[in-house]
């Protein structure tokens, strides 16, 4: 029994499979594109938002005084938050992946524990988010809550 392309002609069992192997090569190839564009994105997007919280802190710091427990505190966390954001922004998404499952094979206490910590503070701010806005009869914006 033999197929027929496009054009009428006639295709072997062999043919149809090059064929449709070479069509799942190609969906793949376009998923993972995708996958990787996104993913790329939200690097971005993460990378941009340790960037601003970075750039807080450092007004924070700017403004108490100088030298005081605090504002080398904050001096430091702003540090480490842009350096986050510069390595997070110069490294590939797949050698990220291979980075966080090499630590999470080798310290997989701490991997889990870091992960629920980040669950946790992912859950209050996503409940402070959605209970902190509404809007008054006349229209303005309100903030009702937070942490």
């Amino acid at each position: 029994m033999s197929a027929k392309d496009k054009s009428g002609q006639d295709m072997s069992a062999k043919d149809v499979a090059g064929k449709a192997g070479d069509m799942a090569q190609d969906a793949v190839k376009q998923a993972s594109d995708v996958a990787r564009k996104q993913g790329d994105e939200a690097k971005s997007a993460v990378a941009d938002e340790l960037s601003s919280v970075s750039s807080a802190l450092r007004k924070a710091a700017d403004e108490m005084r100088s030298g005081s427990p605090q504002e080398r505190t904050f001096g430091q966390i702003a540090e480490s938050l842009a350096d986050a954001s510069d390595a997070l922004r110069d490294k590939d998404l797949g050698t990220m992946v291979g980075d966080v499952s090499r630590f999470a094979r080798a310290n997989p206490m701490v991997f889990l524990g870091g992960a629920a910590l980040i669950g946790f503070a992912a859950t209050r701010f996503a409940k402070a988010s959605a209970d902190g806005e509404g809007t008054t009869p006349g229209g303005s914006t309100t903030y009702r809550g937070g942490f």
